[in-house]
């Protein structure tokens, strides 16, 4: 059925039950009682009147991929899933604001001590999760000491480093007051920006290492965000109603009655969902796909900087890439440049490292001749590293015979299978033999975060950033078993610079630290790094109010609505 419209597609006379959700009965005890006190909760706004014209409709989005662990924070590592929980279904703290100044959510306000050692938060007392329950500081802590858990195995737990984790740590003043403890150390607000709460009162007896099978995550989430979680069709879609229990003071329920996010893995078929109506957004168009988009009527064209790099991330605990030196000849052995034009068209810029050319720090100077294309420099180290065309077939063998001959996954889109396929010839050249693999998305996440499961040689990534970047979960030591931990890197002088630079205040000093920690980066090369792309989106012009930048796509997808004539 159509929530809060009629067949037509004219305006209904007030807010109505997404059927899907009130007939929803999944056989699974948990999700069928959950299900149940959302509908009842919901039920009692129905018939509510919208306050405007400007109320109703359904947005449609559509990806390539999947919404990996759905709406459980906890255990998702990837950036769709990770937007939707914090903008859509569920609530962080705070959010930042369009300078990247932290402004209040859930929480409505904080103080930090004197001495930057402890932080208390006042969260509202007018936040009720989908079913009914207020949300309060029992669900703060609770999520924090799931995050800080070991047996959580929460993706990015690194970037918790600083923050007391010794038991009984939470200090909770009252229902709506709780403190946290921390080592001093820069951006510290940014670790809640990108937390989203989650439900003590339905997870709290969850064992943490049973949170990442627990069908709360895709069979049936509970939020306490704008939209409430109807339906999700694995591989499909994932459909959410606007949540009339939304607290006025943040903008009160959404504009538009369902937003619909819809997993179309063929980019050619999206392109098609776009230009004929079937999507509102296309997130992430080709580039060979912009001028279409440019050249349709009542289709936008949008783009932005991200916080995301792409590369190719080589696990150096294959015999074959464990020496720095064949990582080196790589880097030297590809024309990035090429690849640049070629997959991106101009939408992006090269990069050296992982920070992005919109932070702050940013050094453009870095890794300049250690970069550079130059093939004769790449013979040259895999020589020295002594990988050698022994029986002039074109493909290197060290002293033992074994083939310097490599594996490289990808996600079968067309920009990933491009890069591959670039990767593959160039570094035939330098007699490096690279054999392409297309991988499905689940399994090549799976192949990556699963310490257990780590056997391949390489694969075309993409990784975001945050704003306050800590390359800890992905080089230091310590993470070497960790979710991010994709290369093996294991360097002592990398190690001190990741332990040092989140404790370093003042950004002129930080700078200069970010500048000599790339530098190292680039003479380990635990990835080719190709560029930083700028994001991509087709937009039907009938979805008005859309902002997106670095900070998603998702933003303020409670704000985005559609003219009553054209739903």
């Amino acid at each position: 059925m159509v929530v809060g419209g009629c067949a037509d597609g004219t305006p209904s006379a007030g807010w109505r039950l997404d059927a899907t959700l009130a007939d929803a009965g999944s056989g699974i005890p948990f999700c069928d009682e959950v299900t149940a006190n959302v509908a009842d909760f919901m039920s009692q706004y129905e018939g509510q009147a919208p306050p405007s014209d400007r109320y109703g409709g359904t947005a449609v989005v559509g990806n390539a991929n999947e919404l990996q662990g759905g709406m459980n924070g906890l255990v998702s590592s990837t950036d769709d899933s990770m937007q939707n929980q914090i903008y859509v279904n569920l609530m962080t703290l705070l959010q930042y604001d369009e300078d990247l100044n932290a402004v209040p959510y859930l929480a409505e306000s904080w103080e930090v001590s004197d001495d930057a050692s402890e932080i208390t938060f006042h969260i509202r007392n007018d936040v009720y999760w989908h079913v009914g329950e207020l949300t309060d500081v029992y669900d703060v802590a609770f999520t924090y000491e799931r995050v800080i858990d070991p047996a959580t195995a929460f993706p990015t737990r690194y970037l918790w480093s600083n923050w007391d984790q010794n038991p009984g740590t939470v200090e909770v003043v009252d229902s709506f007051t709780v403190r946290f403890r921390m080592t001093p150390h820069a951006d510290y607000l940014d670790t809640w920006r990108q937390l989203p709460i989650m439900p003590e009162h339905l997870l709290g007896d969850v064992a943490p290492a049973d949170l990442t099978e627990h069908p709360f995550g895709t069979a049936c989430p509970v939020g306490n965000g704008p939209f409430v979680f109807v339906q999700h069709r694995q591989g499909a879609a994932w459909t959410f109603q606007a949540n009339p229990a939304f607290p006025d003071a943040l903008g009160g329920r959404p504009y538009v009655d369902r937003l619909v996010y819809r997993v179309i893995a063929e980019q050619t078929t999206l392109l098609a969902e776009l230009l004929t109506g079937g999507l509102d957004v296309y997130i992430a168009p080709t580039p060979d796909q912009v001028q279409a988009i440019l050249d349709a009527p009542d289709v936008e064209f949008l783009r932005f900087p991200t916080r995301q790099f792409n590369f190719i991330v080589w696990n150096a605990r294959e015999p074959q890439l464990a020496d720095k030196r064949v990582r080196q000849a790589i880097a030297r052995g590809m024309d990035r440049q090429e690849i640049v034009d070629a997959v991106v068209q101009g939408y992006g810029i090269l990069a050296n490292g992982s920070v992005p050319p919109f932070h702050w720090a940013y050094d453009a100077t870095v890794g300049e001749g250690a970069m550079s294309y130059d093939r004769d420099a790449a013979r040259a180290l895999l020589d020295d590293a002594g990988w050698i065309d022994r029986d002039g077939d074109g493909v290197r063998e060290n002293v033992r015979g074994d083939r310097l001959s490599l594996s490289l996954m990808y996600h079968p889109t067309q920009q990933r299978q491009d890069m591959a396929e670039i990767t593959q010839a160039q570094l035939g050249e330098i007699g490096i033999e690279v054999s392409p693999v297309a991988v499905d998305f689940t399994t090549l996440v799976s192949q990556l975060t699963d310490p257990t499961a780590r056997e391949f040689d390489s694969a075309v990534m993409a990784f975001n950033v945050d704003f306050r970047i800590d390359d800890t979960g992905l080089f230091h030591s310590k993470e070497i078993d960790g979710a991010n931990a994709w290369s093996g890197t294991n360097r002592p002088d990398i190690d001190a610079y990741l332990d040092r630079i989140p404790l370093i205040f003042d950004r002129d000093e930080a700078r200069v630290a970010w500048s000599e920690y790339q530098a190292l980066l680039i003479d380990e090369q635990p990835y080719t790094f190709f560029y930083f792309p700028e994001r991509l989106i087709g937009k039907r012009a009938r979805l008005e109010g859309v902002v997106m930048d670095a900070r998603g796509e998702w933003l303020n997808a409670k704000d985005w609505w559609i003219s009553a004539d054209q739903r």
